[in-house]
């Protein structure tokens, strides 16, 4: 009946939503991945081997540098309790199958820990359920037997229908289609052991989001990062 009801909505509304879609490109401005490196170590303690993976979030776009950026903040919350070994592949635009393929890119070298932050582009970009199902699976298969992950953790996809970029309705719609993708990712995630999903835990208001309307701030990244870091030593501890 969901299924149905989502098709007719589509389809209904699909004039609207695709003239409301190209006046958001041409008026959103484009940020770019903030500079900064991309890997390194930071930390003293146990050694921690973290991979963060996945779109413009992930890359930190809506930061003025690599340091606000979610990987800047997670790591240097972790720091104080582990020597962090870090990498960032992300990647503007991406949706999960081009973080799939840039996963599958990288040296088979081992991680711990796991942070996957996709799904706003497969919501905008309307990927099938089917297809996101599969490609989540396929995805934390590949991070636990290439890279031996022994925790990944999803990030919960965003409530796009508070994005103040998006008119309505199509901010209704796009909201919809995240908050099915994402239900769908936490009912996937309950039968796989070691993997979990992870809100943003952030107030949804101008403070926290970057100018464009669109992606995270440093504020929003830094609370991001401190969720994160809360999860990951919950589970190194137990």
């Amino acid at each position: 009946m969901e299924r149905w009801l989502h098709g007719a909505l589509t389809l209904s509304l699909a004039p609207l939503l695709l003239v409301q879609g190209r006046w958001v490109r041409r008026r959103t401005p484009l940020l770019p991945e903030p500079p900064g490196p991309r890997a390194g170590v930071i930390g003293q303690g146990p050694v921690l081997r973290l991979l963060i993976v996945g779109d413009s979030s992930a890359a930190g776009v809506g930061a003025a540098h690599q340091d606000e950026a979610l990987s800047g903040r997670l790591t240097q919350a972790l720091s104080r309790d582990f020597t962090v070994h870090w990498r960032l592949q992300a990647c503007t635009g991406h949706k999960l199958a081009d973080v799939r393929a840039a996963v599958r890119g990288l040296p088979a070298e081992p991680f711990d820990v796991v942070v996957a932050a996709v799904g706003v582009n497969d919501a905008t970009g309307r990927t099938r359920m089917a297809h996101w199902l599969h490609g989540l699976q396929a995805l934390v298969a590949t991070l636990r037997h290439r890279h031996q992950a022994q925790q990944v953790i999803l990030s919960a996809l965003p409530p796009v229908h508070l994005f103040p970029a998006l008119p309505q309705p199509l901010r209704w719609y796009l909201g919809r289609c995240a908050t099915r993708l994402d239900r769908a990712q936490r009912r996937w995630v309950v039968s796989q052991p070691g993997c979990e999903v992870v809100g943003a835990d952030f107030p949804m208001d101008l403070r926290y989001m970057a100018h464009d309307g669109f992606h995270p701030g440093p504020l929003a990244y830094e609370a991001w990062a401190g969720v994160l870091a809360g999860q990951i030593r919950a589970r190194r501890r137990a």
